[in-house]
């Protein structure tokens, strides 16, 4: 790291804008460059992570011993620990993405026009993208990785608790693309820690496409908020359930229970469980023996707290809440009407699924809930870049411009009109 990025002297505005200057110089060599140099760039990346793992570890102790003495919690210090088991995936990670189809160039719908041209609309990478993100430093590899192969030049700016860890990557990507021809700033890891970076960084248009804020709540609401480049983004995943009357009672109970327990931290576990009136003397108290073994707390309606004696009331509250921990809000609805409206009003537009085995009101689910992701008989778990067959994926997005749901590589491209003719000209 360089050592006076965080003196009182050191003069973040000029430094940011050298910075924008040179990502958007990058910008054009990585967007000419062909597949395989781009490809060689993330093969030589993920060897030189592979080469410096004892490096890498040795950087990431001094973050977690700052980390234990900032007094982190566990979570947090998880999410922050490179364990040589992770150091491996990020590289495992790199060569996945290289192994994945190029975009970049692609050209589609190309029809005859009745004057003889041809139009059709070709794939291009959107140029400049700022990440900010917080606590995990294998996403400077992984955001590195999907920048560089839809053909972007990329400026990272991780977390304060990860500076360490950040700048060791940020070494073993310069080294991979010197390797591979490619300027060394496609991609670069802020070097400061100074929050006015930040501020800076989502101000520079003249130099940055597009921001993709990744952390909690707060620094997402900031980023919108203060941001005058286009945000792709998601506040919050507020996901929920729908276990209709005509669901098949053995497949709901083991999707439902997933959705909650398989992993309690991310933005697409189920946070509201809706259950059809005829089925919740049924299958609540199946499912409230599962919650309760796991050591989930429900909060649920009047109507489920007097099928479930002894949970907790919840409050309106409750319904707004993404807990990202274990605890569920449960409510016993009318009908298929009755949970649509309560999706309509609470939730976040990140994934919300149905469980039914009719197919009308399947099909109902899935045109009239407007979220990012829609699911039918399937835990709302699933809603990732990787379980799409993106390959990876720089975040989820809830807006309904550009991109939406997992973004993977074609999230990273725009589409321009291309036009082909043989000296035709308008009469």
């Amino acid at each position: 790291m360089n050592a006076k990025a965080d003196s009182l002297n050191f003069d973040i505005p000029t430094y940011m804008q050298q910075v924008g200057e040179q990502a958007r110089a990058a910008a054009r060599a990585v967007a000419a460059a062909d597949t395989g140099a781009r490809n060689a760039a993330l093969n030589a990346i993920a060897t030189a992570i592979e080469m410096a793992a004892a490096t890498l570890a040795a950087e990431n102790r001094k973050d977690l011993e700052a980390g234990r003495a900032r007094g982190l919690d566990a979570a947090l210090l998880d999410r922050l620990e490179l364990t040589p088991a992770r150091i491996s995936a990020m590289a495992e990670g790199l060569r996945r993405i290289a192994a994945l189809p190029d975009p970049v160039g692609e050209i589609s719908d190309l029809k005859y026009r009745p004057s003889g041209i041809q139009v059709g609309r070709m794939r291009v990478p959107l140029g400049v993208i700022g990440i900010i993100y917080e606590s995990r430093p294998n996403v400077t590899a992984d955001a590195a990785g999907l920048c560089l192969k839809s053909g972007n030049a990329a400026i990272l700016r991780g977390g304060s608790e990860a500076v360490h860890s950040n700048q060791a990557i940020a070494v073993c990507i310069r080294a991979g693309l010197q390797a591979a021809g490619l300027p060394e700033t496609a991609v670069q890891v802020i070097e400061t820690t100074n929050r006015a970076a930040v501020g800076e960084l989502v101000r520079m248009e003249k130099y940055v496409d597009v921001i993709v804020p990744r952390g909690g709540k707060g620094l997402i609401e900031r980023i919108s908020r203060e941001s005058r480049v286009p945000v792709i983004k998601h506040l919050d995943g507020i996901c929920h359930t729908y276990i209709d009357d005509e669901a098949d009672v053995d497949k709901a109970v083991m999707v439902a229970f997933n959705a909650k327990t398989q992993r309690y931290g991310t933005c697409n576990t189920m946070e509201t469980l809706l259950v059809h009136e005829d089925i919740a003397a049924r299958i609540l108290p199946v499912l409230g023996k599962q919650y309760q073994d796991a050591g989930v707390e429900l909060r649920g309606c009047a109507r489920s707290c007097a099928i479930l004696p002894g949970i907790t009331a919840a409050t309106e509250d409750d319904w707004d809440t993404e807990y990202l921990a274990p605890i569920l809000a449960v409510r016993v609805v009318a009908d298929l009407d009755e949970a649509i409206s309560h999706i309509e009003r609470h939730s976040s537009r990140h994934t919300d699924a149905i469980l039914t085995e009719n197919l009308g009101r399947a099909r109902r689910f899935l045109r009239e809930v407007d979220s990012s992701s829609v699911m039918v008989n399937a835990s709302t778990r699933f809603a990732d870049g990787f379980e799409y067959g993106l390959g990876a994926e720089i975040g989820i997005s809830t807006d309904k411009l550009h991109a939406r749901g997992p973004v993977g590589l074609e999230g990273l491209t725009t589409l321009k009109f291309v036009v082909l003719g043989d000296g035709h000209i308008r009469q």
